[in-house]
């Protein structure tokens, strides 16, 4: 799944990803930037 790197300014692919419920109880994918290692979020169904 894609999701926006803010360190890197661009979308990559994330790695060791996993379902999430945030805060407000909406669903998200939670994962890391393969470059640079940074965690990457993606809010809706994953």
């Amino acid at each position: 799944m894609q999701a926006y790197c803010v360190k890197c300014r661009t979308k990559r692919e994330m790695k060791n990803t996993q379902a999430i419920t945030m805060k407000n109880g909406k669903p998200a994918t939670q994962g890391v930037c393969p470059v640079c290692g940074t965690k990457m979020f993606r809010i809706g169904k994953s």
